[in-house]
């Protein structure tokens, strides 16, 4: 007998249909798996034998062959193992063919029957549903992210042999219902407060300006300034995440095997720092079937290069297509993925090796040349895509010592917030989501400028010689500013704030 069981293959962040058809005939005992399977989905029919065998399900010891369709789409992973297993119950006829109609089945099976969870349930959920299927059998544990689809019935299975009993009609599995409001956000956790940094007011307000427009930042100054406290402060006073930009997080860390198994929902912008040592496919995404890179994982968030130029200069230049385009673009012989990379970049570096060229206590040891090297390891390109430059000098006994509290994350956070409104407003029926995803044309409409504005933007461009890439950013700037002050027109000072955050020659 011939059965044909829905299951589903992860592209990138998408889903794609795949036919497990099994087919039990008569002959030699032997089974055959074909559908281009990787060394995980052949392994697979051992744990589907023996997990049939400890539940006291029937294994069929005849002529078994296996097809994974689309066959020119490679199958991987041990998501197949419960379609395999229940295309084989209805193939031996243990049971009814039209149980397994318009459902989807995935999962991993341990060798007593259990199912244990996979990645990626949220994109194969939003497949199911997109392909009109009405069931969704996944992990238990894995039911909770499922449920964030609407308009699908999941049905959590915590063994096959519950599964094996609700097809055969004996013992049916309930649906999941969720017993909590999944989009409602908790309490906010942070790492650090703005009120507890002690001075550095002008780099306070060159982050509430970046967190309001999603501008990047890059700050300079000597170790043990307070450039990496910053920046682990600024997840405290960014926007809240709206339901769609934390469905599309969700996913990008369901794919990656990355989201907690109790937390279904990323309700938090993601916060990534890695190490300097990172690799390209790391900071990029990449590999042989390509995964997403911490750029990806920081979508909707920060990206946080700390050290920025002890990176490798070739992983640094890979940044500069993702900083204009918000997406990412890897290449393989079987095709191309994009993965979304829509991320606040925040860096932090030493103005030289020793650390304290600059500083008015302590003596810079370094050469020129040896200053000059270190600077230049940072390239000019992508130093114009940054758009906020702030040096974070050392910070005093006097404002150390200072009792007294600076302004909270809270109150940073609601200013904030009334920014990203104005935003929304403006930018509503497009693409935009904050000022910094404008583009030429964007920034035409929405940046226009008065005659002193005019000649304000004039004058510093021939003395900064500023590209025309700078010249738009200091307009996204300026615009910027301006959602803070409340303020429906770019005025001069507007300008002028955003023009003393671009590096001087």
């Amino acid at each position: 007998m011939l059965a044909k069981v829905t299951s589903c293959a992860l592209i990138g962040l998408e889903g794609i249909l795949v036919q497990v058809e099994v087919d039990v005939s008569h002959g030699a005992p032997s089974l055959t798996i074909v559908g281009l399977p990787d060394t995980a989905v052949k392994e697979s029919i051992e744990r589907v034998r023996t997990a049939l065998r400890n539940t006291g399900l029937h294994f069929p010891r005849t002529r078994l062959t296996i097809n994974l369709a689309p066959a020119d789409i490679r199958k991987e992973g041990p998501i197949y193992d419960l379609p395999i297993a229940v295309g084989i119950l209805v193939a031996s006829e243990q049971v009814w063919p039209q149980e397994v109609e318009d459902s989807l089945f995935i999962g991993e099976l341990s060798l007593d029957g259990s199912v244990r969870h996979i990645p990626g349930v949220l994109p194969i959920a939003a497949l199911a549903r997109q392909e009109g299927l009405r069931r969704l059998f996944v992990p238990a544990m894995d039911a909770p992210e499922a449920a964030l689809v609407d308009g699908l019935e999941v049905y959590p299975v915590e063994n096959l042999g519950q599964l094996a009993a609700h097809l055969q009609g004996l013992a049916r599995i309930p649906p999941y219902r969720p017993t909590e409001d999944l989009t409602a956000l908790p309490p906010p956790a942070y790492a650090a407060d703005f009120a507890d940094i002690k001075g550095q007011e002008h780099v306070k307000r060159a982050l509430e300006v970046a967190a309001a427009g999603g501008h990047n930042v890059l700050m300079v100054g000597p170790p043990g300034a307070g450039k990496t406290l910053l920046a682990r402060s600024v997840p405290s006073i960014l926007p809240t995440m709206t339901l769609e930009e934390a469905l599309e997080v969700t996913k990008i860390y369901s794919v990656a095997g990355l989201l907690p198994p109790d937390t279904p929902l990323i309700r938090h912008r993601p916060f990534r720092a890695p190490h300097h040592t990172i690799s390209y496919p790391g900071l990029v995404g990449g590999g042989h079937w390509p995964r997403p890179g911490e750029i990806s994982l920081a979508h909707r968030g920060v990206l946080f290069l700390d050290e920025l130029p002890e990176f490798n200069p070739h992983t640094l230049e890979a940044l500069r297509q993702p900083m204009e385009d918000g997406i990412v673009s890897i290449a393989r012989s079987t095709g191309t993925l994009v993965f979304p990379s829509r991320f606040m970049l925040i860096a932090a570096m030493n103005p030289c090796p020793c650390g304290y060229y600059g500083d008015p206590v302590r003596e810079c040891t370094c050469s020129p040349a040896a200053i000059a090297r270190y600077q230049k390891r940072i390239s000019g390109p992508l130093l114009d895509r940054i758009d906020i430059h702030v040096e974070v000098p050392r910070v005093d006994y006097q404002k150390l010592t200072d009792d007294r509290r600076g302004e909270p994350s809270a109150a940073v956070r609601e200013r904030v917030e009334r920014a990203r409104e104005m935003q929304r407003r403006r930018f509503a029926g497009t693409h935009l989501t904050c000022n910094a995803d404008m583009g030429p044309t964007d920034v035409r409409e929405y940046c226009r400028l008065d005659e002193s504005g005019r000649a304000l933007v004039r004058a510093a461009m021939q003395q900064l010689q500023m590209s025309a890439r700078a010249f738009h950013r200091i307009l996204k700037l300026a615009r910027t500013i301006a959602d803070l002050a409340g303020s429906d027109r770019i005025e001069t000072a507007h300008l002028a704030e955003a023009i003393q955050y671009r590096p001087r020659k």
